[in-house]
């Protein structure tokens, strides 16, 4: 008597509800954080079910990763390395539909905290393999599976740690694929563009400190360390750098201006990008540098004029162009505040080509006959950032096909997060072929 397995198209949104249900909230603190620990156990174990070695480290209490290899066909092959992390931002059920660890399904869509960021790719990821080793399909190279910790953090508990304390578990990896790449936008009812990133802004995360004299609040002061900081802080976050735009951007307004049928002006990609609805906040942000004042600090006492004043900014920037952002910042602030870097990492672009695209584009179109695989750069980041320093090129390609009125980009750190039912069996149909081919 045989036992009947799911298909990876029932069992992926399974897969994803459980993930859903597991509260590993990354507040930027361990103190604070729900941890990755319950996660990583959870794939571990799915991994281990059907044969596949797990090694689970972990790098503060509760923050965990798991890293596991599957032998190709060809050992001569250079390795390809799929990634995703197990960590979401914070929710406030007060704010959410369903409450945002439910996992719940309803009107066709799985609910959830980490719904498209990105646990809906790593249950992808567990059906695929799960069923590979089932049926006893091997993939043509070795495949390297990491899913990590502190992603939303800067990855320093997780993707970082893993290239500096143990590259040797990705020895051979040249390529990998991860998160926010490979979904559709909507051009008509026969064309669909599928955003593949190929690059990425680098990650300025800034602290701003204003000094001033201590003193009475209750007295005229001149001197006020908060009334500096604020200015300076309301002058960044109205402030609009330079447009540049790069090669990555170019081909993606190219493409899209002729699906859309828009004239392109290289001077002006603003009213091209203005076009596309739901995508152009993310689109939008990679034509300049970005600068987003995110918190503030300041104070002891109502009536107490503080000597100190803080503010955290989140600062996004182009390829190449870090240094000439920051002396761009310098001028918009002043120069009296004392700038303090909490994260750096660099932007990343590389070309859209080459066999491992040839086999992303070949793999829509065979489930999505209307599908255009077309570059485009990630407004945020991504672990691609600490893989990039073993030499890997990285990829965004998480496979969805979306409903054309769904605003994507809201969904990402936002209320209500979700992902079609249908498009998590869609990606988990186009990876399996992408893998076999890869």
């Amino acid at each position: 008597m045989s036992l009947r397995h799911p298909a990876p198209t029932d069992e992926v949104v399974e897969l994803c509800r459980d993930l859903l249900r597991i509260d590993s909230t990354n507040t930027g603190d361990t103190r604070t954080s729900a941890g990755e620990r319950q996660a990583a156990e959870y794939v571990a174990g799915k991994l281990a079910e059907v044969g596949i070695e797990p090694t689970i480290l972990e790098t503060e209490r509760g923050r965990t990763n798991v890293v596991a290899r599957i032998a190709g066909t060809d050992p001569g092959r250079d390795a390809l390395l799929v990634h995703g992390h197990l960590d979401v931002v914070p929710a406030d059920p007060d704010e959410w539909s369903v409450h945002p660890f439910s996992g719940e399904v309803h009107d066709g869509y799985v609910w959830g905290r980490g719904a498209i960021d990105m646990k809906d790719f790593d249950a992808m990821t567990l059906a695929v393999v799960r069923d590979w080793q089932r049926t006893g399909v091997r993939p043509p190279r070795d495949i390297v599976l990491a899913f990590t910790a502190d992603e939303e953090a800067g990855s320093d508990l997780g993707a970082h740690f893993l290239v500096e304390q143990h590259p040797e578990l990705f020895e051979g990896c040249t390529e990998a694929v991860g998160e926010v790449g490979g979904f559709s936008y909507t051009v008509n009812d026969d064309l669909r563009l599928y955003l593949v990133e190929t690059a990425e802004k680098g990650i300025e995360w800034l602290r701003l400190h204003a000094r001033g004299r201590p003193g009475h609040g209750s007295m005229i002061h001149d001197d006020n360390a908060v009334t500096e900081l604020a200015a300076a802080v309301a002058r960044v976050g109205r402030h609009r750098f330079p447009m540049v735009v790069t090669p990555t951007v170019r081909a993606f307004l190219e493409e899209v201006s002729a699906a859309l049928g828009v004239e392109l002006d290289p001077d002006d990609p603003e009213t091209a990008i203005a076009k596309l609805g739901p995508i152009a906040n993310i689109i939008g942000a990679t034509i300049r540098h970005t600068a987003n004042p995110t918190r503030l600090e300041a104070g002891y006492k109502d009536n107490v004029i503080p000597g100190r004043a803080t503010a955290t900014i989140d600062c996004r920037t182009l390829p190449g162009d870090a240094d000439e952002f920051i002396a761009q910042l310098r001028e918009v602030i002043g120069p009296d505040l004392e700038i303090e870097h909490i994260q750096r990492q660099p932007a990343l672009e590389t070309t859209f080509d080459g066999a491992l695209v040839d086999a992303m584009a070949a793999a829509l179109r065979a489930e999505d006959p209307g599908a255009r695989a077309v570059p485009y750069m990630l407004s945020g980041g991504t672990d691609a950032k600490a893989f990039t320093r073993l030499g890997i090129r990285c990829f965004g390609f998480a496979p969805l096909r979306l409903p054309a009125d769904l605003n994507f980009s809201a969904l990402f750190h936002g209320i209500d997060e979700r992902v079609p039912v249908d498009g998590l069996q869609f990606g988990v149909r186009v990876l399996d072929r992408f893998l076999r081919a890869s």
